[in-house]
């Protein structure tokens, strides 16, 4: 059984989420305010996080970033904005998903188990990948640069194995939201695909604004280019 942690202050939508979470097998704890995510995160360990952007204490974001200093749990925000400064600041800070208020509670669940399977997967795989001084230790979950760890997202790090496992081979947006969500387009905004790249890009390439690795192919989509 998975457990999850949700945060979020709205007493009628944690009624529904509640009762959806119990539904499909999942153990979730509740916290209203930052305060009480740090409380909980600290007593316990969670498969998946659930995080509301505007809370009574602050901001979901803040709680994602306290998160992020030494896990990489999935992270799904939840938001009243659809505004694309506030989906790229979640995406930035380390989030996995967002989903736009109000939502079909049939679809955050279909996002939750999608997040699930893709790290199960990566869980259990015991192969590695390397080219252009890249290596990533896919049992261990870990991406290297000339031998250094990288500091990836969950995101940016299943980005980076879905492109290096395809080498030279142009993958469309729409091939890679399926890929890392295990849903079609219609669900998310095909801009996360871009602010994806663009974040790994800062973290692998030696000169993010002239990227050797990560290429755009006008029209098409985006390719892994192994020149070493």
């Amino acid at each position: 059984m998975s457990r999850l942690l949700l945060l979020e202050d709205d007493q009628s939508l944690i009624y529904g989420l509640s009762f959806s979470f119990k539904k499909q097998g999942f153990n979730a704890d509740i916290a209203r305010t930052i305060s009480e995510a740090l409380d909980l995160w600290a007593k316990n360990e969670y498969e998946l996080l659930i995080l509301d952007v505007s809370l009574p204490d602050g901001s979901g974001f803040e709680f994602c970033r306290k998160v992020r200093e030494n896990s990489d749990v999935p992270i799904i925000f939840l938001t009243a904005s659809d505004e694309e400064t506030s989906v790229i600041m979640g995406l930035d800070i380390g989030g996995d998903d967002y989903i736009t208020k109000p939502f079909k509670l049939s679809i955050l669940i279909s996002r939750i188990n999608a997040l699930l399977r893709r790290t199960e997967k990566y869980k259990y795989t015991s192969q590695e990948v390397e080219s252009n001084g890249i290596k990533i230790h896919l049992l261990e979950g870990i991406a290297y640069k000339n031998g250094h760890a990288l500091d990836l997202t969950g995101g940016e790090y299943k980005l980076l194995c879905f492109l290096m496992e395809n080498t030279n081979i142009v993958l469309s947006k729409d091939q890679i939201l399926e890929k890392l969500w295990d849903v079609n387009g219609n669900y998310i905004d095909n801009n996360s695909v871009t602010v994806y790249i663009r974040r790994l890009r800062v973290k692998i390439e030696d000169n993010p604004s002239q990227p050797k690795m990560i290429q755009t192919i006008r029209g098409l989509g985006y390719k892994w280019n192994v020149y070493c």
